[in-house]
């Protein structure tokens, strides 16, 4: 190995250190997303299309690409942080177990939560981050979402380099490229996996809490919300179809202890088919069995919090990758 490729690797590994202590992980992603999506739509603009009009149609492409994923995640989040959004879901979590508490044993009682806040504290002991200010918006706001645009514009600006004379690169430059396409790669493919998982257990959920329940005269509070909750929190590898299965079960016993043990054997049914679907999906993907997503998914959250938890299935599949690439995995 050159000299250039191990200071290359050297500098990979610290700034993923640095991108998880100071927080930029939310630049990262929605530089990455941007990367990954130009370079996949660029290859489609035709190769007779040289010179400057190529240069033009890619700026194009990444400007028209930084547009269109800004508008969609900013319009998610919006939905999501709405009256109608997650404080609306905490809060109906929240009226679900103080009105199911006189019916329950006693001892359990005393271990459910009382108020939003405690349900919040629940999810941070769960996630080992406090998300007590999930709806907070201020200057931390601000700085995220200036984040988020730098990433994108960084991404954008990277996804245009390769079609740069590559061979005039200096070493260094030209190994520090090649762990970025690496990079590109293993975050597209844990992404689309994720995807595919999150959407499959998405349907399977809509079906049950939009179709099946109705039919037997069940229509559960906030419906549309919990689908799009479960999709989003299904974007996280198993500890996020957990999240979204542990908010449906509670406010199924809301509406009636039946319905409750229905929906609990339901999303168990779902939860199973979710190990067998990280197996097939993003181990076929990544060559990662879910225990071993799951191994370094709770290493990184002990050491970095819930941002390592999300970094982890990429990380993880990068560090993979680059192993397979020298032989030694």
């Amino acid at each position: 190995m050159q000299q250039p490729e191990k200071v290359s690797y050297l500098l990979a590994f610290f700034s993923v250190i640095a991108i998880l202590h100071f927080h930029l992980l939310t630049a990262v992603i929605s530089g990455l997303a941007v990367y990954v999506t130009t370079e996949t739509l660029a290859r489609k603009v035709p190769a007779t299309w040289g010179g400057m009009g190529r240069e033009v149609i890619l700026g194009v492409v990444a400007i028209g690409v930084v547009v269109v994923l800004f508008g969609a995640g900013f319009g998610l989040w919006t939905f999501l942080l709405g009256h109608q959004g997650v404080s609306a879901l905490l809060m109906t979590v929240a009226g679900t177990l103080d009105r199911i508490k006189h019916s329950l044993p006693p001892d359990l009682v005393a271990t459910l939560p009382d108020t939003v806040e405690d349900i919040q504290t629940m999810f941070a002991d769960l996630l080992r981050e406090n998300v007590q200010h999930l709806s907070a918006v201020g200057m931390e706001g601000i700085k995220v979402l200036a984040h988020v645009l730098l990433g994108m514009v960084v991404g954008g600006m990277a996804a245009l380099c390769p079609y740069n004379d590559a061979q005039a690169w200096p070493p260094l430059a030209a190994a520090l490229h090649g762990r970025l396409k690496v990079l590109a790669v293993s975050f597209h493919k844990v992404v689309s996996a994720q995807i595919k998982i999150s959407l499959l257990n998405t349907s399977l959920t809509a079906i049950y809490l939009a179709v099946v329940l109705p039919l037997w005269g069940v229509r559960l509070p906030m419906t549309m919300m919990l689908i799009l909750f479960t999709f989003v929190a299904g974007m996280l590898p198993v500890v996020g179809n957990l999240i979204s299965n542990a908010v449906i079960v509670v406010i199924s016993l809301g509406v009636a202890p039946g319905v409750g043990a229905a929906s609990l054997g339901f999303l168990v049914l779902v939860h199973k088919l979710e190990y067998f679907l990280n197996a097939r999906i993003v181990g076929g993907e990544v060559h990662a069995r879910a225990w071993e997503l799951l191994c370094a998914m709770l290493f990184m959250e002990a050491v970095f919090g819930l941002g390592g938890m999300v970094a982890a299935p990429v990380a993880y599949a990068w560090l993979k990758s680059e192993l397979k690439s020298v032989g030694w995995v």
